[in-house]
């Protein structure tokens, strides 16, 4: 399997031989479907609350005597059938909302979206992705230079300071480092490029 490699001027001189096994696998939507909502699901905080009839701050006095006026029985206005009320199943703070993935289906899921990448022509090489200030015209200019106009994901071996520094006012750029790339980015960009060093890096840490 061969990807391209770019250069400043967003043109393929030539490629770069990467492993089959990382780009070379079968699209499984049911695959990539599990693991991008278990990486969405263990992102979750989990800290929404909501409060039962006891812990409503309402008075616990009977609001009106048992029989005699025509209405409904009622025992106290923080019943949960009353506007105001406490929720019947109120939501805990400590709902766990984490899903199991095993390590293997989750490389394997990571390898089919690569592998999708790569087929539709969706991820490029470049050497590198260094900058000599932390000025966010450079970072737009670079990628603008490359040709491309839209979203880009920018997978790099490590994220330097100024690259970080220029690229966080990007609304559409996002820069991360291997050990950060995650299946929710990978789909999200309609483009992707990757450094040598972190292609290498992932090859060896993803297969």
């Amino acid at each position: 399997m061969e990807l391209k490699l770019l250069n400043e001027q967003g043109q393929s001189a030539e490629t770069v031989q990467v492993s089959d096994v990382l780009f070379g696998r079968e699209y499984n939507e049911a695959l990539i479907h599990q693991v991008v909502v278990a990486y969405m699901a263990n992102a979750r905080s989990g800290n929404r609350a909501q409060k039962g009839r006891s812990e409503i701050a309402k008075s616990t006095r009977k609001p009106w005597r048992q029989k005699g006026t025509g209405r409904a029985r009622a025992g106290m206005a923080s019943s949960p059938l009353w506007r105001g009320g406490g929720r019947i199943f109120p939501n805990s703070p400590d709902e766990n909302f984490s899903h199991k993935v095993n390590r293997k289906m989750y490389r394997a899921g990571l390898a089919s979206i690569l592998s999708q990448l790569a087929r539709e022509g969706r991820i490029s090489v470049v050497e590198d992705f260094a900058l000599d200030a932390p000025k966010t015209r450079l970072v737009a200019e670079k990628l603008k230079g490359m040709g491309f106009v839209d979203s880009v994901l920018v997978i790099t071996e490590e994220l330097s300071e100024n690259l970080f520094l220029a690229s966080r006012n990007l609304r559409d750029v996002l820069v991360l480092e291997v050990t950060e790339a995650d299946p929710v980015s990978l789909v999200r960009f309609p483009q992707v490029v990757v450094t040598k060093g972190a292609l290498a890096k992932m090859q060896e840490v993803w297969q």
